[in-house]
């Protein structure tokens, strides 16, 4: 779970109207293939550095494709956006929902996360990003625990809810007819976003799984997106417009839905559908399970950042580059905090849309070795023997680490 679960839910809904989850759940089909392409990829190019395995997309340019330019130009494009582009959305979602919740200010917020991240990747703190991880999960359980008694409270308007959805995704709700292009395009950005399919960001955390096969990797990945976009992000959508605390935007200044007067949005939405169930209490749970949330992709974004130009680097002295933009990340994380949603989402979709045109470029010219390993895993399952990988056979080159 991340801030595109609950606030890239909330932005869709209010610059596409509630069409825009359907086009989300359009996108995670086809997302799921893809997912599962580029993390089979990884995990056939990875390779082991310092008793670690590594990989991705600049692994796979370089030594699929055989063009270690495509490769450090994903990497130069990755160390940009996950150090410079996507931060602030980040740090925005956490600074709102503090402030809206605990009337924390977003310069105040701006400054804990900003010192509680530079600890952990300049001072070698890991106590705090190890709380974090293990704080996720249980906001997770919670988070979805108060999306299911949300629809259960109101579980009669659920069916209508979704005809709503479905009217509003193809221009047939009268209210919405007039943004059905936005409810396209905001559906397909923020569920990219949400579920990380094509971006290239997931088969870099999919390369360092240890596994018989790669696809299996590939299957875990498709399926997670299933999960996030189908599961979770669906959970928030209806969490919105069953409890109507939402706004929809005209695309001319106007408003076609405005629920909530002076609310801009993003997670604000969220705390105030929570608030309708559980008042006083939900907003600062939301507030509190997004931090989580938002902060240890912040913490994602380092490393994608640092291992990028640590690839860019290789053979020649990484410490520099990697306290540039160590620095840079930081910077950006104080920025996004007092900046407006808007700004952010905005820079944060330059980003996304940076890495996974290159990706997708990628792993549609390496699709056929990606269709050779699911056949491969499919023959082994139905003979019914243990999961072995061997791309010599499959006649895919330069794979280091699986050679026995």
């Amino acid at each position: 779970m991340g801030t595109g679960n609950i606030a890239g839910v909330a932005t869709a809904i209010a610059m596409g109207g509630p069409g825009a989850l359907f086009w989300m759940w359009a996108i995670a089909f086809l997302g799921a293939g893809s997912a599962f392409i580029e993390a089979a990829l990884a995990q056939v190019w990875k390779e082991k550095v310092e008793g670690e395995y590594r990989g991705g997309p600049s692994y796979y340019m370089a030594r699929g494709l055989g063009m270690p330019w495509f490769g450090a130009l994903f990497a130069a494009v990755t160390v940009v956006s996950c150090g410079l582009l996507l931060p602030g959305i980040q740090s925005n979602s956490i600074a709102a929902a503090a402030q809206s919740a605990l009337k924390v200010p977003t310069w105040a917020s701006g400054l804990l996360v900003t010192g509680l991240l530079g600890l952990i990747i300049f001072g070698g703190v890991k106590r705090i990003g190890r709380v974090a991880e293990l704080a996720v999960p249980l906001m997770a359980l919670g988070y979805m625990i108060m999306a299911v008694v949300i629809v259960v409270i109101d579980w009669r308007r659920v069916p209508e809810t979704f005809a709503l959805i479905f009217r509003s995704a193809f221009g047939l709700e009268a209210a919405f007819g007039g943004i059905t292009g936005s409810a396209i395009a905001w559906g397909v950005k923020r569920g990219i976003f949400s579920n990380e399919a094509g971006q290239g960001t997931g088969p870099q955390a999919a390369a360092a799984a240890e596994v018989a096969h790669p696809a299996q990797q590939g299957l875990v990945q498709a399926f997670s997106v299933y999960v996030d976009t189908l599961g979770v992000c669906t959970a928030t959508g209806l969490m919105l417009l069953l409890t109507g605390q939402y706004n929809v935007v005209d695309g001319k200044g106007g408003f076609l839905v405005q629920n909530l007067p002076g609310v801009e949005h993003g997670p604000r939405f969220t705390q105030a559908a929570v608030d309708t169930v559980l008042p006083g209490f939900g907003p600062g749970f939301v507030a509190v399970a997004l931090f989580f949330f938002a902060f240890t992709t912040l913490m994602a974004y380092a490393y994608y950042a640092e291992s990028n130009m640590a690839y860019l680097l290789r053979g020649r002295r990484t410490r520099w580059g990697v306290t540039a933009i160590r620095l840079g990340l930081l910077g950006m994380a104080y920025f996004g905090a007092v900046r407006t949603a808007g700004l952010m989402w905005a820079m944060g979709d330059i980003g996304v849309g940076l890495m996974a045109w290159l990706n997708l470029i990628a792993i549609l010219l390496l699709s056929r070795t990606g269709v050779k390993v699911l056949r491969d895993y499919e023959a082994q399952v139905k003979a019914g023997g243990p999961l072995t990988f061997d791309p010599e056979a499959l006649g895919i080159r330069n794979t280091d680490c699986w050679k026995r």
